[in-house]
């Protein structure tokens, strides 16, 4: 019987959630399976992979198949490294005490990458609140100062006023001069018209003087 190693599909729509499991090739997706090995979970960043590794490996030792996406599961979790490693002690290439060595450093290396990727997506998860804060708050500070700006008086009749003050006075203190200047002008001019009527009335006084004299002579 030909046995593949598959995703059985769970969850909500749009929320999948599978197991991995062993069925037969000729049983539907979601039908009956042989044995459930793990748990594959996408919706998480990184994805929560849950895997029974000394049964995965003896199926796969089997010879059940899995899928493309079973594999990369399998590989991520070091299944299949696992595998090769056997298979090199099978044919001599290399110790069981080497293949252990070299399965244990990569198990350390995979674990030191995926501690790097946790940190800095949860670097990267801080700056983007820190970001959205900011915004946040610069946006609450713009409609404050919106609000501020709407309830505030306009200030522009006082100035008005302030500014066209001065030039009132100015125009005033202007014009005064103007006036007496005027003034100055005039005064001058109704002077010698008033020596001129007392120049008349001198000339005037000795021809009536002159007339009183023939009187007394024809007396």
């Amino acid at each position: 019987m030909a046995t593949k190693i598959r995703l059985q599909r769970f969850g909500k729509k749009g929320k999948p959630f599978y197991h991995v499991v062993v069925a037969d090739a000729r049983a539907p997706r979601d039908g009956k399976f042989i044995e459930r090995i793990g748990s594959y979970n996408p919706n998480t960043n990184p994805a929560t992979i849950n895997i029974n590794f000394d049964k995965a490996l003896d199926w796969v030792n089997k010879g059940a198949q899995p899928t493309d996406t079973c594999r990369a599961i399998l590989s991520y979790k070091g299944v299949m490294y696992k595998k090769h490693l056997e298979g090199g002690v099978k044919k001599g290439a290399l110790t069981a005490e080497q293949a252990e060595t070299k399965f244990a450093a990569w198990l350390d290396s995979k674990e030191g990458k995926i501690a790097g990727k946790k940190e800095g997506l949860s670097k990267s998860k801080e700056e983007t609140k820190k970001v959205a804060l900011a915004a946040e708050a610069k946006k609450k500070e713009e409609i404050a100062a919106a609000i501020a700006a709407k309830n505030t008086p306009p200030a522009e009749e006082e100035v008005v006023e302030e500014t066209e003050a001065p030039v009132v006075e100015e125009t005033v203190a202007e014009e005064a001069p103007v006036a007496e200047a005027a003034v100055e002008e005039v005064a001058p001019a109704e002077e010698p018209a008033a020596e001129a009527s007392e120049e008349v009335a001198v000339e005037e006084a000795p021809a009536a003087e002159e007339g009183e004299a023939s009187d007394e002579e024809k007396a």
